[in-house]
């Protein structure tokens, strides 16, 4: 759970005093923890408490009336790695399966793109109950993941099952689905992120708006999966994933020859970066002075990366390509994957609303060689690569 962002919900229930003892465990794990409470939960633990153990702010509110600040359920919920509604009561359950936004919890759970615990508590009745019991289902249904209640005493004094799973086992259930699996180990992969920048002279570049974060992700979830990683990044303002090999370039000319230079050491290269298809044919020494006539760029194409190390690729190597388009999306990205002679492609759009350059979201669609398409919806950057990396494996499992 190190530096992981957990999320934690809390609504109205008696067992919210255990959430306490839930903060501590993520804490000491080294999570950044933030708590957002229904207003009624706050009846059963104050602010205060979770505040001191979370370190952070207790969110509450929409926004404060004396300062006027605003909590952002989209900003929280595109914060969080991961979300836990904890305890989970049948009232909570109800809107979280109908989609009822009447508080900050609530509005910040539909807004998460990250997976999403919750742990039901009520009495025995009130969980037996048929609609409790249909709203679990649907919410598991819709990939949320339910951290079952156990049994014991209950508040009312009955006896049956009702009660939170205990601080200690919810922990284990979300460290369970963090912790790495090295389905990857003993491979190396190579990946290209961000952009290049083509000078044009020593002040001035041709460049493009990628940020870079979908590759850096790529390279965090492979090397948390066991692989050996060699990350080619062009210009960006993110540190690489501990453990993580990394080959800083600018232009597009370097990440052609880095790429050259590597790709025979390794199992699988994932061309992710927004490389520059044109550079200016002359480079000037000194900055040009701004003039009363037009200047005009000659420019030259870039060797194509991708292209090439579909020509080097041995039956032994997968080689994965990735497709940014504006318009025949899907035409264009079939026709790219097989003019460079790619094992696969993903493909977004700028279509897409939230997905694309500078963005902390992506919506990608994943197709292989043989025209298998997968479609995933807008999620965080970091889901996002851990979908790719499991269509990658499938992909070695079948060959």
């Amino acid at each position: 759970m190190k530096n992981k962002h957990v999320l934690i919900g809390v609504s109205a229930g008696i067992a919210a005093y255990k959430i306490a003892h839930l903060t501590r465990l993520f804490v000491t794990a080294g999570a950044e923890v933030k708590i957002v409470m229904t207003p009624m939960a706050r009846e059963f633990i104050t602010p205060l408490t979770l505040a001191t153990l979370s370190k952070n702010p207790i969110l509450v509110d929409f926004f404060n009336p004396e300062n006027g600040d605003w909590n952002s359920h989209v900003d929280i919920g595109l914060w969080a790695d991961v979300m836990i509604v904890a305890p989970a009561t049948a009232n909570t359950l109800a809107k979280m399966t109908h989609g009822i936004a009447d508080n900050l919890l609530l509005t910040t759970y539909l807004s998460a793109k990250c997976p999403v615990f919750f742990a039901p508590t009520m009495d025995l009745d009130m969980f037996k109950h048929p609609a409790t019991q249909q709203n679990i289902r649907v919410l598991n249904e819709r990939g949320n993941h339910c951290i079952d209640a156990s049994s014991g005493e209950l508040a009312s004094g009955l006896v049956g099952k009702g009660r939170m799973a205990e601080p200690e086992e919810i922990f284990k259930q979300i460290d369970d689905y963090f912790a790495p699996k090295q389905t990857f180990a003993g491979k190396k992969v190579m990946i290209t992120a961000g952009p290049t920048y083509e000078a044009i002279d020593p002040v001035r570049f041709i460049g493009n708006y990628s940020s870079g974060k979908m590759g850096y992700a790529l390279a965090e979830e492979f090397k948390q999966r066991g692989a050996d990683v060699l990350l080619i990044s062009g210009p960006v303002n993110i540190q690489a994933p501990e453990g993580v090999e990394l080959v800083n370039v600018i232009t597009a000319e370097q990440m052609y020859n880095a790429c050259i230079k590597n790709f025979n050491m390794c199992n699988m290269a994932i061309m992710n970066a927004a490389v520059a298809d044109f550079t200016p044919s002359i480079k000037f020494d000194k900055k040009v002075k701004r003039e009363k006539e037009n200047m005009h760029i000659d420019l030259k194409p870039t060797r194509d990366i991708a292209k090439k190390l579909g020509e080097m690729k041995t039956k032994d190597q997968v080689l994965v390509g990735f497709a940014l388009e504006t318009d025949n999306e899907l035409q264009n990205a079939f026709n790219k994957l097989k003019k460079k002679n790619l094992d696969c492609i993903v493909l977004n759009s700028l279509k897409d609303e939230g997905a694309g350059f500078n963005h902390d979201t992506n919506k990608v669609t994943f197709i292989d060689s043989n025209n298998n398409i997968s479609k995933f919806e807008l999620k965080s950057k970091k889901e996002i690569a851990k979908d790719i990396v499991n269509e990658l494996k499938k992909l070695l499992d079948n060959d």
